[in-house]
């Protein structure tokens, strides 16, 4: 491996003398690596997408597993103009030497009967690219989110209202839709430790959101569903009512 190194990137021996059991680990695919390397070198901020890189014997999905070590190699290799500081961590990586990222999508339902985005009849389970998103400004009044998707699905009908599948952590697609901030904003995750993680987060963007569905009467009557989260969330969470930071602590 030094060998293969001093023959192809001498520049990157101060990071294995530094990351040695590191790079042992990565013996069997460091041929391939110090390729993307080099491929990165000679096409600097290529504004295509991962899976476009045409590397004879490099599998696309060889870098997007190793994003990580990239980072590391690529930070050593490439000249600072090249690199885009701002974003940071494997989420990162593709704004950060300029890859194109795959469009974040927002998916979400129209509630309410009397409004209708498409021209059919059938349900109005509709998904977006963020951009797309953002621009929409559907007639409702009240804009539901989810983490679940079963919940979802089975929502009822409401006037004036649509839902969105949130889908967990991560807000950044929503985040974009200034519209959002002025609609009457409802969350419903789970009961739990990551339920209210979540909502926290989601304050941080959208500070009026309102969660329903997660309070103690709800919990104390759905006992025999009760299950044990492996890890929950422990930290502090500054965004929540008086009523939910109560429970949280419970949880916690």
């Amino acid at each position: 491996m030094v060998e293969l190194i001093r023959e192809k990137q001498p520049v990157l021996i101060p990071w294995l003398v530094k990351r040695p059991l590191r790079a042992l680990a990565l013996a069997e695919d460091w041929p391939q690596l110090l390729d993307i390397v080099a491929w990165c070198l000679t096409h600097p901020r290529p504004a295509i997408y991962l899976r476009q890189i045409d590397l004879p014997g490099v599998h696309t999905k060889l870098i997007e597993g190793h994003r990580g070590v990239l980072t590391e190699l690529l930070d050593l290799v490439l000249p600072e103009d090249c690199i885009d500081g701002v974003h940071t961590g494997i989420g990162g990586f593709c704004r950060r030497y300029g890859f194109i990222d795959k469009p974040a999508r927002v998916r979400f339902r129209v509630l309410a009967a009397n409004v209708r985005l498409l021209p059919v009849e059938a349900d109005q389970d509709i998904t977006l690219t963020q951009a797309a998103f953002a621009t929409l400004d559907p007639p409702v009044a009240k804009v539901f989110i989810t983490e679940n998707e079963v919940n979802f699905l089975a929502f009822p009908e409401v006037p004036d209202a649509l839902v969105i599948f949130g889908a967990g952590y991560g807000f950044d697609n929503l985040a974009a839709a200034p519209w959002l901030h002025r609609k009457n904003l409802y969350y419903w995750g789970d009961i739990d430790t990551h339920g209210f993680a979540i909502l926290n987060q989601l304050r941080g963007f959208f500070p009026h959101v309102e969660s329903f569905l997660m309070d103690q009467q709800t919990l104390l009557a759905h006992r025999s569903l009760w299950g044990v989260e492996g890890q929950p969330e422990t930290g502090m969470l500054s965004r929540l009512n008086a009523e939910e930071s109560t429970l949280y602590d419970q949880l916690r």
